[in-house]
């Protein structure tokens, strides 16, 4: 898969974090990678972005970003209030096409969810990727409420005719609670797709050479990892009620 969307099921799921995870795993195996933030919102111009971020935790990759807003809105609305030109759909797949020419992955980055607006005719992250015919990632959060945004952003998915690669989980915590542990089995079952993998929480936080060395072990192998989904999930397993 040259080209691989990457979404989230909302804002503060692990995203960016799980994106450099995915860099990182691909540039272990051999692979040239590419990261294509496509629009990045509340960040000043002399602040370090997204794409940024990604490149600084992989390392060697190609970072590139399509726009920049200051205030941390919508793409679109970020865009309006700027008094800027906003990044259509188009634009997006015609920048990550020309990096698939020159590198064995592409890595696009959304911004928010899979239906957050970029444009004024409502174009969106969604319409790139069918433009691009590019399997989509997306990443959930662990806990209590995921289950239902993981479900609808997979029935958007497949309502416009998207191949699913998976799900990741962006965050998962040292010390996960009930809820958690049961999404193990249940997020793959509402999705419709395999999880893919889970990065521990605060694995941002964790230095260049260590994360690097460490990506693989939290991705399986569909994205150049070596996570075993079964395995984490009868580790985590809940205790059987009493």
């Amino acid at each position: 898969m040259p080209v691989l969307v990457i979404t989230g099921t909302g804002t503060e799921v692990g995203k960016t974090v799980t994106t450099a995870a995915v860099a990182a795993a691909a540039r272990a195996a051999g692979r040239s990678v590419a990261v294509l933030k496509a629009a990045q919102t509340g960040v000043r111009p002399d602040e370090r972005g997204d794409a940024d971020e990604v490149a600084r935790l992989a390392g060697a990759v190609t970072a590139a970003e399509l726009a920049r807003y200051p205030e941390p809105l919508a793409p679109g609305t970020a865009a309006r209030r700027a008094g800027q030109a906003p990044v259509h759909p188009q634009e997006i797949a015609e920048a990550a096409a020309k990096l698939a020419t020159e590198h064995d992955l592409v890595l696009v980055e959304g911004a928010g969810g899979l239906l957050v607006r970029f444009d004024a005719a409502g174009g969106t992250l969604a319409d790139a990727a069918g433009l691009l015919a590019a399997p989509v990632l997306v990443v959930v959060s662990a806990g209590l409420g995921t289950l239902n945004t993981t479900e609808l952003t997979a029935r958007e998915v497949r309502s416009r005719r998207l191949d699913l690669a998976g799900v990741v989980i962006g965050s998962w915590p040292g010390e996960p609670d009930l809820a958690a542990r049961c999404n193990l089995a249940d997020l793959p079952e509402v999705a419709g797709a395999p999880l893919l993998g889970a990065v521990p929480a605060g694995a941002g936080a964790l230095a260049p050479a260590g994360f690097r060395a460490a990506a693989p072990d939290w991705l399986a192998p569909r994205l150049d990892g070596t996570w075993d989904a079964e395995a984490f999930r009868v580790r985590q397993a809940p205790p059987a009620r009493r």
